[in-house]
């Protein structure tokens, strides 16, 4: 079962409320036995969803994990405004001019498509080595430029000040900025109220264990729930290499596709298999011969 461990594979995680994702990840390393655990996405403690562990040799795949795209499911309080844009703030200003309905979902959808959002203070985004909310506490402020994001849609009902909103969007996307920007948009300003992420990279909360759950399982439970590094690359192609081009490319050669005959375009990126099964993710690069594959994700 150790073997099976340093493998690694993915785990899906439902967050309870009041606690850090770092909790959660202690949590993890403990009930697997294993320092080489990580998240692919941070939820505040108020937060509640997936949380996408890796778990062994998958913590290399994080930086791919975190640029996939999200889902999540938001309430939002229109006609107060907070420090931190949500409900744990400190109370900055409250209004009673509350818009219509009607108003509220326009103001809303206008911010699906290309989106410019500037971060906000009280987020784990690091400037001069320190945590802006670490910043934040410190009464400090740090001018931020705005980031482009995608947003691909918003679906929100409600009425009079309670809206829930589902938003799916490019990494990088604070809904409680969202709701803030949606508040300032009608006038009357807005705070978060609750959030709950469903989906990331292809996976869905309906797949996921919380921690009590976790704890209940028998060790060999809780490795069974590990779902293999390779799903979290569903969506690339694939290439299987004989053993000689195998043996090259785990010591960190570049396969010439003209050699293996493939024709991947440049900058693509592939699942890579040997006879032994999955061993990471390649790349294609131009190379001093012509196009080639080289592993720059490996998982075993």
């Amino acid at each position: 079962m150790k073997n099976e461990i340093s493998r690694g594979g993915v785990l899906l995680l439902n967050k309870p409320k009041g606690i850090t994702s770092h909790d959660a990840v202690s949590k993890i390393r403990r009930l697997y036995g294993t320092r080489s655990v990580g998240h692919t996405g941070t939820l505040d403690p108020m937060a509640t969803g997936l949380l996408i562990i890796l778990v062994g040799r998958a913590v290399k795949a994080s930086d791919y994990v975190t640029a996939q795209d999200k889902i999540y499911d938001a309430e939002m309080k229109l006609g107060i405004v907070t420090d931190t844009a949500d409900i744990t703030g400190n109370v900055m200003s409250r209004s009673e001019n509350i818009p219509p309905r009607d108003e509220v979902i326009s103001a809303a959808k206008s911010f699906t498509g290309r989106y410019m959002q500037v971060p906000p203070m009280y987020s784990a985004i690091k400037v001069d080595g320190k945590k802006l909310y670490e910043l934040a506490r410190e009464g400090k402020t740090v001018e931020l430029a705005p980031r482009e994001l995608f947003i691909s849609s918003i679906d929100i009902d409600g009425e009079g000040d309670t809206y829930k909103m589902r938003v799916a969007c490019s990494k990088g996307t604070y809904i409680r900025t969202l709701c803030e920007d949606i508040g300032k948009r009608l006038g009357c300003g807005a705070t978060m109220s609750a959030l709950c992420r469903y989906s990331s990279g292809g996976f869905t909360l309906d797949d996921a264990v919380t921690p009590e759950e976790l704890e209940d399982f028998s060790p060999e439970e809780r490795t069974a729930r590990l779902i293999p590094a390779e799903n979290l690359f569903s969506d690339l192609e694939s290439v299987s290499l004989p053993d000689f081009y195998a043996r090259l490319c785990l010591s960190g050669c570049e396969i010439y596709q003209k050699k293996i005959g493939t024709r991947f375009d440049l900058g693509e990126r592939v699942k890579i298999y040997t006879k032994d099964g999955f061993i990471g993710v390649g790349e294609v690069k131009e190379y001093p011969d012509g196009t080639a594959i080289k592993l720059f994700i490996r998982l075993i």
